[in-house]
């Protein structure tokens, strides 16, 4: 089932020239939603101005949600993102991932991404501490402008709706940026929800929601004028 979250969002330039309607992201991470192969239920979601993927989701499946919902995909790769699937040719049908650290945009919102997880077993896309700290420096740059930013991470913040288990926490780095950038929305997935309860989808610290989108959720920004 397809989740919601309606999240205000500060900046009103998105929602210049929609007549007040919400930003509407696809967010997809992890587990495939079977009720997306309905088209009596994509027709309930409605129109989807972007699919976001933040990670362990197979090629095909992307390029199927994007396909569906006719919206541009913006996607970072998960530790299980490798193998033959993500080959030059298995991937031919999707745009080239968020670059890691770098500012993009799309439908009016600034966006950043992180693909991989912590180093746990050495197999996959994992990341080193020191090596998620170069790229996480280097988004601290382009963050720290006027407009607020979306972040997009396979792996949550250490400490933020990670796992105890050495394969599920989340970096420090992360945590540090999101201190100092205070994002009004950072979307991950890695950490099952079966594993660690519904209720632990998310968390709020110093301004910022924390959002594990396992599986999918349609998130709604509302502009700072919107009532409700």
């Amino acid at each position: 089932m397809t989740d919601r979250l309606r999240v205000r969002w500060p900046d009103p330039l998105p929602f210049a020239a929609r007549g007040g309607r919400p930003v509407r992201l696809l967010a997809v991470s992890d587990e495939p939603d079977p009720t997306l192969d309905s088209p009596i239920s994509r027709e309930r979601i409605g129109p989807i101005d972007i699919v976001i993927g933040a990670g362990d989701l197979e090629p095909d499946y992307l390029s199927f949600v994007a396909d569906a919902f006719d919206a541009p995909l913006r996607y970072i790769r998960g530790n299980h993102d490798v193998g033959p699937a993500w080959s030059a040719s298995g991937r031919v049908l999707l745009p080239e991932p968020m670059p890691d650290g770098r500012l993009v945009e799309e439908a009016g919102l600034r966006l950043i991404g992180f693909s991989g997880s912590p180093v746990y077993n050495r197999r996959g896309m994992q990341v080193s501490a020191i090596g998620m700290w170069g790229r996480v420096l280097r988004a601290w740059g382009a963050a720290q402008r006027v407009r607020p930013v979306i972040l997009v991470s396979h792996a949550p913040p250490r400490d933020v709706n990670d796992d105890e288990d050495h394969a599920h926490r989340g970096f420090t780095a992360f945590r540090w940026l999101a201190d100092r950038v205070a994002p009004p929305l950072w979307l991950h997935g890695h950490t099952a929800l079966v594993r660690r309860g519904i209720d632990d989808r998310t968390a709020r610290l110093n301004g910022t929601l924390f959002y594990n989108c396992t599986g999918s959720t349609l998130v709604e920004l509302v502009g700072p004028d919107a009532d409700g």
